[in-house]
């Protein structure tokens, strides 16, 4: 019986532990929030020059920037199994409605279908993207905003949320994919409902984009040596 008593308080040793370690992460973005500077001229800079939340990653890519390209719109996130989890986990934290099992699509086709619109587009080197939503509620619905009208908007009680993927050429054979976001709230109690959501759901959220970088590495780099080939 020892054994198995030692293993369960490991088990929750370990929990208390992680749980304590997510507490901390939570009260530091909490404490954070606001506090974000632009490190780099953006894509964004015309949609939302003053932001309150702005998530930049990129990745060194192995592939030429239009293969990079290509894989980055048409990647299918869910196929991964650690953005499956972490989309999961919102739905039974956040109580949401069951949804239909996902369809085999695009990235881009998925997000324009769930209701982001597109800001600007450049073929075969960036996509913006922007919506304005309400992130904090359960059944979380997204409202495209036309271009000339994104960065005015200011409707009481949203998040206004814009978002780039962008390649980056370096060599013919190589290429740096960048993915940047930027939220800003469009009043005081608007702000206070998303800090206490970015608090708790944005270790989940910077997990998805890193995750993200490595798949469109692996993917592009994949195709590259094919057609090397």
């Amino acid at each position: 019986m020892r054994a198995p008593r030692r293993i369960l308080a490991a088990g929750a040793a370990t929990a208390g532990a992680a749980a304590l370690a997510y507490g901390a992460y939570a009260a530091a973005a909490w404490l954070r929030y606001g506090q974000a500077r632009a490190k780099a001229p953006s894509i964004l800079d015309r949609f939302m020059p003053e932001f309150e939340v702005a998530e930049r990653h990129e990745i060194a890519v192995a592939a030429g920037a239009p293969i990079t390209f290509q894989v980055a719109c048409h990647l299918d996130m869910l196929r991964s199994r650690v953005i499956r989890s972490i989309f999961a986990a919102r739905d039974v934290v956040m109580r949401s409605r069951p949804s239909a099992p996902p369809l085999e699509r695009d990235f881009v086709t998925e997000m324009l279908d769930l209701g982001w619109g597109v800001l600007e587009q450049v073929p075969g080197r960036s996509l913006t993207l922007g919506a304005v939503t309400k992130p904090w509620e359960a059944d979380v619905r997204f409202f495209p905003v036309p271009p000339p009208l994104f960065e005015a908007f200011n409707e009481p009680g949203f998040a206004k949320i814009a978002w780039t993927i962008e390649v980056e050429s370096v060599t013919a054979g190589s290429s740096i994919f960048r993915t940047e976001t930027r939220v800003i709230t469009t009043d005081r109690d608007a702000r206070a409902r998303f800090r206490r959501y970015w608090a708790f759901a944005s270790a989940g959220i910077i997990l998805i984009r890193r995750v993200t970088l490595g798949l469109v590495k692996d993917e592009a780099e994949r195709f590259a040596r094919v057609i090397a080939a």
